[in-house]
């Protein structure tokens, strides 16, 4: 999502690294690219006027200017802002009341609201929370029987609605039910139009007014940039919201929206969506995505997503069997792509490690999903003998492996290349290779987590 302003920023940023002394004019110089910068990614001009005064009156205070190394102070400056500007911490639900728990779901047609309602049941499921889902959608019958879909894929429960029910109706019975039924938590999906207007506005005020949500938490699609805190504004006002969920932060929206919502409606952003898939919602931190936006990584929710999606077992074994210097082979080769996709593919593991802002466009561009696709293709078309003795392949071996998987010579060329380069890397691991890349990884870290963070690190 910040692509753009990522790259704009670390160009900014990287001129003040290395020099010695910083004055007020060098400073203000950086201040009106950082100003661009944020205009440039849609965010809310209010909020880019109120973001640089507060960079500027302490950028050119004494923290900066006589601080020993200045460029490193002036970007700590801006990373605290940025997290300042999204909330500084990330708000949980409030649950703690009397079951069963009423989160109300809001926003505009083609927002997300219905599939994030089916996301965050899943993330309450994770919890140990009972789940039912209710849509008083009347409006369209095609939500209510998307629903009705998502809630068995996560596998809560579906309180039945239909076109020719009052929405309060469809809330209140639906609340009865899980209280009868001993059920945590009530979500509670909501129509949507293209637009705001009366009509919508007071049937909303009136279910919400009905089933007393604990929260309600308006859907919001990044795409539509500053506007969308705009639209945040008016529900609220109406309303009273708790929080936000922003949606499609996976897409290339220019993120003004994650930059402006907080500072505007003055609610925080809860969570975000980050794919389309059931499991695609993550907590919203606005200190890891200020250290993205900076370029500086998001180790902690790497390790929390390998730590949920990633098969031990077998990262064990595979651990083990470098441990003892036995070769790594493409059936290994193929085990980590597919647990790289689960943890959202190439794309979804760059945005998260340190200094790719300095990686070359050219090379960003090389390194996509697709190639993973064709990899795995190409290793699923070998024989097991070929995956455990690659040089076997050869001549007439390369040309079945192409026509099997649906690709060139010269693609089994480029993987097989890669291969040599990766069981390299392998053995330099077995050697301690490992600890070094991680102490290496130390400078990148984002401010305060250079030395503490990392040191307690087991390696």
């Amino acid at each position: 999502m910040f692509d753009g302003l990522t790259e704009r920023l670390a160009k900014t940023v990287k001129n003040l690294r290395g020099q010695g002394r910083l004055s007020e004019d060098n400073i203000k110089d950086t201040l009106r690219e950082v100003r661009m910068a944020l205009l440039e990614a849609d965010v809310a001009l209010p909020v880019v006027k109120e973001f640089i005064e507060h960079v500027k009156a302490r950028a050119i205070g004494k923290e900066v200017i006589e601080s020993i190394t200045p460029g490193q102070a002036f970007i700590k400056i801006v990373n605290d802002e940025l997290v300042t500007m999204m909330g500084e911490t990330n708000d949980a639900l409030n649950l703690n009341v009397q079951p069963p728990a009423v989160i109300l779901m809001a926003g505009l047609q083609g927002s997300g609201k219905t599939t994030s309602v089916a996301k965050l049941s899943r993330l309450l499921k994770q919890d140990k929370k009972s789940v039912l889902v209710t849509s008083a959608d009347v409006y369209r019958p095609a939500a209510i029987e998307q629903l009705a879909t998502l809630a068995k894929e996560v596998d809560v429960e579906f309180f039945p609605s239909d076109t020719t029910q009052d929405p309060v109706d469809i809330g209140r019975n639906a609340i009865d039910y899980a209280r009868k039924h001993y059920i945590d938590v009530v979500i509670v999906d909501t129509a949507g139009r293209l637009h705001i207007d009366d009509e919508m506005m007071g049937e909303i005020k009136r279910l919400h007014q009905a089933i007393n949500p604990v929260e309600t938490l308006f859907v919001v699609d990044s795409m539509t940039g500053q506007d969308a805190a705009n639209t945040a504004k008016a529900f609220n006002e109406a309303l009273e919201l708790t929080g936000v969920i922003l949606t499609k932060t996976d897409g290339d929206a220019r993120g003004g929206a994650a930059l402006s919502i907080r500072q505007i409606t003055g609610k925080p952003i809860k969570f975000m969506g980050v794919g389309e898939k059931v499991d695609a919602l993550e907590p919203f931190h606005p200190d890891r995505l200020a250290s993205r936006i900076l370029g500086m990584g998001d180790i902690l929710s790497l390790v929390e997503e390998a730590q949920q999606k990633v098969d031990h077992k077998k990262a064990a074994r595979l651990a083990k069997k470098i441990k003892k210097g036995k070769n790594f082979d493409l059936d290994d080769f193929r085990d980590q792509i597919l647990q790289m996709k689960k943890m959202g593919g190439m794309a979804g593991l760059m945005d998260k490690l340190p200094g790719v802002s300095d990686v070359p466009a050219q090379v960003k561009n090389q390194v996509n999903d697709k190639e993973l696709v064709k990899i795995e293709a190409m290793i699923n078309s070998m024989t097991p003998a070929e995956r455990q003795r690659p040089e076997l392949i050869k001549g007439s071996r390369k040309k079945r492996i192409a026509a099997g998987s649906g690709t060139q010579i010269q693609d089994l060329n480029r993987l097989l290349k890669q291969f040599k380069q990766m069981q390299k890397m392998m053995k330099k691991f077995s050697k301690g290779g490992m600890k070094n890349m991680m102490r290496s990884l130390k400078g990148r870290m984002p401010p305060g987590m250079g030395g503490g963070g990392m040191g307690k690190m087991p390696f």
